[in-house]
Parts: structure tokens; sequence; C-alpha cells
């Protein structure tokens, strides 16, 4: 049998990984409104935002920046690599810009109002055993 401490680090990392799975858009779309970017430049950016809780595997940046090029929420221009051939560097277009927008509106910014916040911030948990 799993200790309480064990079963709560396992179904922690369950729920992240699904969190994580579901997120990848907007830590994208975050990193893009920062400034145009190149794939390792987007993996250097989400883990940087997430504070490392974050990684994204450059063939899924590929997949979802493919993916929302045909939709035509994100761009790219070539540009020079450091030492390589040119690079694809990824930005927002105006579409892109405009939905990241709204679903911050919708979803993101709930999280800064009464009493959510205070929700979020307060310590003291209560849960009915």
């Amino acid at each position: 049998m799993k200790t309480d401490d064990a079963l709560h680090k396992e179904l922690l990392s369950a729920w992240e990984e699904t969190y994580k799975k579901g997120q990848l858009t907007l830590w994208i779309f975050l990193s893009l409104k920062e400034g145009p970017k190149y794939v390792s430049g987007l993996q250097e950016s989400i883990e940087r935002f997430s504070k490392g809780t974050i990684h994204a595997e450059e063939q899924s940046l590929y997949r979802t920046l493919r993916k929302y090029y045909h939709l035509k929420m994100v761009d790219f221009s070539a540009g020079k690599g450091h030492k390589g051939p040119d690079r694809k560097y990824y930005h927002l277009t105006p579409l892109g810009a405009s939905l990241l927008q709204s679903f911050v509106e919708r979803n993101i910014q709930l999280f800064f109002e009464e009493p959510l916040k205070e929700l979020l911030l307060n310590d003291s948990i209560t849960a009915k055993k």
C-alpha cells in the first residue's frame, strides 16, 4: 500500500502531465508574443516561463507549429542560423495574437479576480475526510 506522500506525488505527476499536454498552445503563443523564435528558442522560452516545469519536445513543437501555420495562426520567416543553415523564425499572425488575447481574457484573467485569487493564494485547504 502506498503512503500518502507517494500517492500524492503520483497523482500530482499524472495531473501535471495532462495539464502540460493541454497547455502547449498557450505556452507556444506566450513565447511567440515575446517575439519571433526558432524552435530551440521556443523550447528555452517555455522552460524559462514555466520555471522548468514544462519541457516541450522538438517534434511536438514542429508538429504544433505546422498545424497552426496551416490555420494561419503562426507564420515564419527565414533567418540566419548561428553556425548552420537558415532557420525558420516563427511569429504570431494577427489572427494568432487575437486568439491569444481572447483566450487570456476568457480563461486566464479570471485567476486574478477575487474570490478565485483568494482561494489560489490561501495556504489552508479544507477537505472532508
